[in-house]
């Protein structure tokens, strides 16, 4: 399984993830112009190599570029709540994720099953994703969320993590930010901290060759640096070191 991180942070966020012969996207969060040229810099064809777009929730700096999708004819999912906030996506495209007996059902996109579960951030109906292919692999990504709980930590096992690691807490507290954006970012339903990041991480990460992409890293209360450190110190605890045990990728601010 191939992961190309083709945008990450607070101007915009977007990944396409890539199996044999399926491509997915997870948001579009930069323009439409934008992502077409990003897609094209790493080898990627937005009309043959997207079989389906993924929404978390939406919020701009993940659907702004959604119009993607009627260029290409591309289908988009999302829940029923995100869609309340979605314009722009012609009827023809537009699928909704339903639930059966309180959990997401899950999508086949050609060698692709995508499982949607809750996470916790303030929109209408937001989610993550776990992605399996033919191969045994398992990739979850988890952008927007202020806490992650044991359901997700369920979802979350596999060996490809795409998770956001948002901000470090002294950086939050003693930076310019307004007490209510403070206290918003670092609610039950805003964003993870780095330490909040590692905890899980530590929890799922079993020293079989995982990958682990941090994203969605802020450009204000937050540093490559410091992510990278604290889930390294995080998994060193459990005996693991990186490049032995697991591989790990901090994409920008």
């Amino acid at each position: 399984m191939k992961v190309n991180i083709i945008a990450s942070g607070s101007d915009g966020n977007c990944i396409h993830i890539q199996s044999g012969d399926t491509g997915i996207l997870i948001d579009a969060g930069k323009w439409k112009r934008d992502i077409e040229k990003r897609l094209l810099a790493r080898g990627i064809n937005a009309s043959t190599d997207i079989q389906a777009i993924f929404v978390t929730h939406a919020h701009g700096d993940h659907i702004r570029g959604l119009t993607l999708a009627n260029k290409y004819n591309i289908p988009v999912y999302a829940t029923e709540g995100e869609w309340r906030g979605i314009s722009g996506v012609k009827d023809e495209v537009k699928h909704t994720l339903h639930t059966l007996y309180g959990k997401y059902e899950m999508i086949w996109i050609w060698n692709m099953n995508i499982y949607p579960f809750k996470v916790h951030h303030d929109a209408y109906e937001p989610v993550g994703y776990a992605i399996e292919d033919d191969y045994g692999n398992r990739c979850c990504v988890v952008f927007d969320t202020g806490h992650i709980d044991q359901d997700m930590l369920e979802m979350m096992e596999g060996n490809i993590y795409i998770v956001e690691s948002n901000y470090d807490e002294a950086m939050l507290e003693n930076g310019t930010y307004s007490d209510y954006l403070k206290a918003r970012i670092a609610s039950d339903i805003g964003h993870l901290s780095n330490d909040q990041t590692a905890v899980a991480l530590a929890k799922l990460v079993h020293g079989n060759g995982e990958r682990i992409y941090l994203t969605h890293l802020s450009s204000n209360n937050n540093m490559p640096a410091l992510a990278e450190m604290t889930v390294k110190r995080a998994l060193r605890q459990r005996g693991f070191e990186l490049g032995k045990h697991y591989f790990l990728e901090v994409v920008g601010c």
